[in-house]
């Protein structure tokens, strides 16, 4: 088993994949693995530290996520963040309680000792991210404070002798200023890993692992155009010969405009072989009379292995389904690596039908968005392909609340392509991580010339973000948005009114659907 010098322990968290992902990030390979794995499976790794992460439940429930006793009696140093802490509080004799409200937001970190090695070259009240519910009210034996915010005042504690650490806050999210130092500095001055690892060398190894699983068979690999599934192709063209490697565009219909030439020409500059497919009767026609975005995810999901189950009958020797997969694509729909709540089923996850005979080769299945767009630039993806915003799977059938149909596609292909014009004008294309409209099947009055009119909503969404978990919404100039709105109801036919989502997530979700 590879060697795996960071092992984070998952009780759940929607965040848990952050905290590897930044120590990724900081050149040290990290694995999440379900709370409940064995000693056994553990040691196999050879950790050099153990990360327990956050979750929803609570320790004093009776259905409580508890580790393997044993992990206590490793002799590494381990690191507990929210629920993490709160475990290390109670095995070592503390006590936990459930406190008054929920504390969720930012906070300053005020640092009580500045020579524990955890601090190191941390800023004094450098801003974290609190989520919790329970709190640490009396510290077990042989631990001390190393840490306060104004509503915690054990928002980080220690036992140095142990090597054993606790915080109340989310190092793990971007929101968390200085959270990915202190993730590196418990990786790099307590368990003493070096950063070795970098997108280079999960090239090269993910590549082997392809070339390993997939033998002298051929890889059906459905591509969109987008940065997932483009790095993906590129990967298996590295990884493959010209033969084995079948790709696949379906175009059903859920495009943005005219999406479906530019995906094209986009393989081409790539030199990558593509079979494109006409399928929008069928996916338009499956989709008629359903409203619930959860249905609309799974009928996409299996109508795109109807086709490519289709494509793969005219070749020979097609055992595998190459996809662009993401870990927020898994994370957000079902809980592979641990007790995480499911979010929404994403139709390459829990959208895959039952009678799929396909085996899945999915490399990018452990990494984030921003994590691709690297990986795509170490494999020699030009730079605009690599800055194109996410596009969901489903396509615009998740942006249309309600029934989708021909004509609530033609308004929001439309004022999609607006928006794209006046934001890639503007300067601000590159600025925001993903923008795009969702039509609400909401009418409103409204008054064009001297005529009532009763037409559609629309709305803008615009989000910062770096990895998709956590987003903001963005802070776009009111003249731009102004040039938006103008230009969507002058120049769109059914559209008198548009409005600007400003929710970050958490609560809300990028996506609407």
């Amino acid at each position: 088993m590879k060697q795996v010098p960071i092992v984070v322990l998952d009780f759940g968290s929607q965040y848990t994949q952050l905290i590897a992902r930044k120590l990724r990030e900081s050149g040290v390979y990290t694995e999440v693995v379900p709370y409940r794995e064995s000693i056994e499976d553990i040691k196999k790794r050879g950790p050099k530290g153990i990360i327990l992460s956050g979750g929803p439940a609570s320790v004093y429930a009776e259905d409580a996520y508890k580790p393997d006793e044993e992990i206590w009696n490793l002799g590494l140093p381990i690191l507990g963040i929210c629920y993490g802490m709160q475990l290390i509080t109670q095995h070592f004799g503390g006590e936990v309680v459930a406190a008054d409200h929920q504390e969720y937001g930012k906070a300053k970190l005020h640092i009580e000792d500045d020579n524990s090695l955890i601090f190191k070259n941390i800023n004094q009240d450098s801003i974290v991210w609190m989520s919790h519910g329970d709190r640490a009210e009396k510290l077990p034996k042989g631990f001390s404070v190393v840490g306060t915010s104004e509503n915690s005042p054990y928002a980080a504690i220690a036992s140095e002798e142990k090597k054993i650490y606790a915080f109340q806050f989310h190092p793990e999210v971007h929101h968390s200023v200085e959270g990915t130092k202190l993730l590196k500095n418990f990786a790099k001055y307590i368990c003493g890993c070096e950063s070795t690892w970098n997108m280079g060398s999960f090239a090269k190894e993910k590549i082997a692992q392809i070339q390993k699983q997939v033998g002298d068979k051929k890889v059906l690999c459905g591509v969109s155009g987008g940065v997932d599934s483009s790095v993906v192709a590129a990967m298996l063209n590295e990884a493959l010969p010209k033969e084995q490697l079948v790709c696949v565009f379906v175009d059903q219909g859920l495009l943005r405009k005219d999406e479906a030439e530019q995906v094209q020409d986009m393989f081409k500059l790539l030199d990558i072989s593509l079979i494109t497919l006409d399928a929008k009767e069928q996916f338009i026609g499956a989709l008629k009379g359903i409203t619930d975005p959860e249905q609309k995810r799974k009928i996409i999901g299996e109508k795109f292995i109807e086709e490519f189950d289709k494509e793969a009958s005219r070749h020979t020797d097609v055992s595998f389904l190459a996809q662009g997969t993401l870990y927020t694509d898994v994370i957000e729909s079902v809980s592979v690596k641990g007790p995480s709540k499911t979010i929404k089923s994403h139709h390459n996850v829990g959208g895959l039908p039952d009678w799929m005979t396909f085996e899945l080769v999915e490399p990018l299945r452990e990494i984030f968005k921003d994590e691709v767009r690297k990986l795509g630039l170490e494999l020699g993806l030009p730079k605009h392909m690599i800055e194109r915003h996410p596009f969901p799977g489903p396509g615009l059938a998740i942006r249309v609340m309600g029934e989708v149909n021909e004509e609530a596609l033609r308004l929001l292909r439309e004022s999609d392509a607006i928006m794209q014009e006046e934001l890639r004008a503007s300067g601000y294309y590159n600025k925001v991580w993903q923008a795009f409209t969702v039509l609400l099947n909401v009418q409103s009055v409204g008054v064009m010339g001297d005529n009532r009119t009763y037409d559609n909503t629309v709305c803008v969404r615009m989000v910062e973000s770096v990895d998709g978990m956590t987003a903001t919404f963005a802070h776009i100039p009111h003249d731009i948005l102004e040039s938006i709105s103008r230009r969507i109801i002058n120049e769109i036919d059914g559209i008198n009114r548009v409005v600007y989502d400003i929710s970050s997530k958490p609560p809300a979700t990028i996506e609407w659907e």
